[in-house]
């Protein structure tokens, strides 16, 4: 059940300001015994209260009155306040992320060979996603049929603004796709093609009958294998991820002259 303290009110904060709405104007003696906060920390809860502009006093009258600003005001006030904050915090976990990111770039990749694998469509997705975000140089990716296990819709919108964003790092893109998974990609997903990529020089998209699996090449050493569902074709089972230079050079080879063959993409 929500309480005052949610918003960021002490015990006794709250326990005085609800004993304000009851009593109306009030001296400090008179509200400690309403409210049950001892006089001696009366003055200090009040002043606190006001702090958060959720109570007005009369300095004129002897002694000095209280009165509760009314309970939609105060909840705003409350609720500003805790936006500011969200927002300060917000501002101060990106300035981390952004002096971590330059010093853990710094640091020399380690060249080695080296391997994992997720099994199905929701960490396949992540898994792709992940390493379209880890490219410095360039993509090449090659898809063939959607599969019936993940979201061609989300997935392919998803694809593309990660494309995008590497595009915006300097990454080159080459996609050689089957004519299928064309017409199986929704609206979206092409209405963003030709406003945003369709004219780029370093990006370019490829139609062949001739494609045979779904990988993806990551600056020519990594490669992203989709592994079908060996119960039903088409369907994703899981994918393999495998750092090696060597073997993407390789898989590289055999899509190079299938580029050349293929058709530039027209929606």
């Amino acid at each position: 059940m929500a309480s005052l303290r949610d918003l960021g009110l002490s015990e006794y904060e709250s326990r005085a300001y609800r004993a304000l709405l009851n009593t109306g104007p009030t001296t400090a003696k008179e509200l400690s015994r309403a409210s049950d906060v001892p006089m001696g920390r009366i003055y200090d809860v009040l002043g606190a209260i006001e702090q958060y502009n959720l109570v007005r006093s009369q300095t004129a009258s002897r002694p000095k009155k209280y009165v509760a600003v009314e309970p939609d005001t105060a909840l705003e006030r409350l609720l500003d306040d805790k936006r500011r904050e969200l927002s300060e915090t917000e501002e101060r976990y990106e300035a981390m992320v952004e002096e971590l990111s330059a010093e853990l770039e710094a640091a020399e990749p380690i060249e080695e060979e080296f391997w994992t694998a997720t099994v199905g469509p929701e960490e396949t997705a992540d898994l792709l996603l992940e390493r379209l975000a880890a490219a410095d140089d360039n993509i090449v990716m090659v898809a063939v049929d959607p599969s019936p296990q993940l979201d061609i819709r989300t997935l392919g919108e998803d694809a593309l603004a990660h494309l995008e964003d590497a595009l915006d790092r300097g990454v080159t893109v080459e996609i050689l796709m089957s004519r299928e998974l064309v017409d199986s990609l929704p609206e979206t997903v092409g209405r963003r093609y030709r406003e945003a990529l369709q004219e780029r020089a370093d990006f370019a998209v490829r139609t062949s009958p001739d494609v045979r699996g779904s990988f993806t090449i990551v600056d020519g050493v990594e490669v992203c294998i989709q592994v079908p569902n060996p119960l039903g074709s088409g369907e994703a089972f899981g994918m393999i991820d495998l750092k090696d230079p060597e073997f993407a050079a390789d898989v590289y080879g055999k899509f190079g002259p299938r580029w050349e063959e293929a058709t530039p993409l027209s929606f």
